[in-house]
């Protein structure tokens, strides 16, 4: 008889604006070949991407679908082709798009998007960390060209736009190690303390025009902006903003045309998203292998904090529920977990 593993998905996307309905149930074990990794999870958090999959998902279509992009636990069994990790090693990773989602007991996943965990983490702190801090580290070095040495960048700034939540506080951190002033924007009390609490030197509010808060602080443009919520709601301060040649990036697509500012001040706008390298199978792909064991040394190092703000437990369909409940209101700060074990 063919082992199985409990798995929490939902068979119908439901009404979009609650939480989807988990349920538990057996799944096949995965079959692990090649660069694959079996895990066994132990943590998981949450990430609005899971919502999106979610929200695509037909009326439709009642297959069973398992989300969840952040994981932390233990190699189990690895496939032949593997040469970067050990069965018993202890991991992080975000995972890909195209492949099920880790709310499951065991997880599979290309040892070329995994991480070592940090020794100086749990489970649950850890797995706060690896889809923001990939979407962070290749929007600041990938995208927008971001030097890796501090010296490289003196004197030059970036506003991060949403720089409490989950991506933004990882954002802020790796830009004030790369040696960047660092502006972000907030626009509660609550959310204005945890951005100045990871390491950003200014922070203004995002529903006001934000070139007059700049001005306020000494600036009149910054080098690099990463948006990380509505950037269309947002084009208009980004373009004035910008500095001329100066770069910006958004996780979001655009629904609107570019701003004709961009054009006259020959400012670049890129998009990142983390998926890109796994779903296309890029030879770059085991870039994230190396950024994720990058941040983990850093995490031991004390120099990157995670950014853990709630944890749930135990890991069933219940705290999978009010985790995404808790997302849904887009009011919450730094990132939400929940970890094992697996029980009712």
């Amino acid at each position: 008889m063919d082992q199985t593993i409990k798995a929490y998905g939902f068979y119908q996307p439901g009404d979009r604006t609650k939480p989807p309905e988990f349920v538990a149930e057996q799944v096949p074990k995965p079959a692990v070949a090649g660069r694959d990794l079996l895990v066994e999870v132990k943590a998981v958090s949450v990430n609005p991407t899971d919502l999106r999959t979610r929200d695509a998902k037909k009326d439709s279509d009642d297959s069973f679908t398992i989300v969840g992009r952040d994981v932390a636990g233990i190699v189990l069994e690895k496939g032949e082709a593997c040469e970067l990790f050990e069965v018993g090693d202890e991991v992080f990773y975000a995972g890909t798009n195209n492949r099920p989602g880790g709310h499951s007991e065991w997880h599979v996943v290309d040892e070329r998007i995994v991480g070592k965990k940090p020794q100086q983490l749990d489970f649950a702190q850890a797995a706060a960390l690896p889809l923001t801090s990939l979407t962070a580290w290749e929007a600041l070095f990938d995208r927008l060209g971001v030097s890796h040495e501090a010296a490289q960048n003196e004197g030059k700034s970036i506003l991060i736009i949403g720089a409490a939540g989950g991506v933004g506080s990882i954002a802020v951190q790796l830009a004030k190690l790369a040696g960047l002033k660092v502006i972000g924007t907030a626009s509660r009390q609550e959310t204005s303390e945890w951005a100045k609490k990871h390491g950003a030197d200014i922070v203004i509010n995002h529903h006001e025009k934000m070139m007059p808060q700049l001005k306020e602080q000494g600036l009149k443009e910054v080098d690099y902006i990463f948006c990380l919520s509505d950037p269309d709601g947002h084009m208009a301060n980004m373009a004035e903003a910008i500095a001329p040649q100066g770069k910006i990036c958004s996780i979001l697509p655009l629904q609107k045309p570019l701003d004709m500012q961009l054009f006259a001040k020959s400012a670049t706008f890129v998009y990142e998203l983390m998926y890109t390298r796994s779903v296309y199978q890029t030879e770059d792909m085991g870039d994230q292998h190396k950024a994720l064991n990058r941040i983990s040394e850093w995490a031991d190092e004390g120099a990157v904090v995670s950014t853990m703000a709630n944890k749930l437990k135990p890991l069933n369909a219940n705290t999978l529920k009010e985790a995404y409940e808790q997302l849904l209101t887009n009011k919450t700060i730094g990132k939400i977990v929940v970890e094992g074990p697996f029980e009712e």
